[in-house]
């Protein structure tokens, strides 16, 4: 399934940015204060990002999607850890992502 194919535009848009490795446009899906959590984790979205997305080259290949295309399961792929099979849960308000929640599937 293609960034282009999924069904909530914030979360497409979200998925475009990964893997443009865009910051800026990333940054423009987000809400303003949006959260997020890895593995359970409370993350600094800012940090998270630059390291697991922006400075290893972070991609998203999305597998399936499920509750209205804010529910997503993805082979992420980044120079620190390799491929995984990972689980993505969005939170859209607005048109924007005010929170994100990933770990593995």
């Amino acid at each position: 399934m293609t960034a282009d194919q999924l069904s909530e535009p914030a979360v497409r848009a979200f998925v475009a940015a990964v893997n443009a490795n865009d910051r800026e446009a990333f940054r423009d899906v987000l809400a303003p204060g949006a959260t997020m959590a890895d593995d359970g984790m409370e993350r600094d979205l800012a940090e998270w990002a630059e390291r697991e997305i922006f400075s290893s080259g972070g991609r998203m290949v999305v597998e399936s999607e499920e509750a209205g295309g804010r529910s997503l399961v993805v082979r992420y792929r980044n120079d620190t850890w390799g491929e995984m099979r990972t689980a993505w849960n969005f939170v859209v308000d607005g048109g924007k992502i005010a929170r994100f929640e990933t770990g593995q599937a």
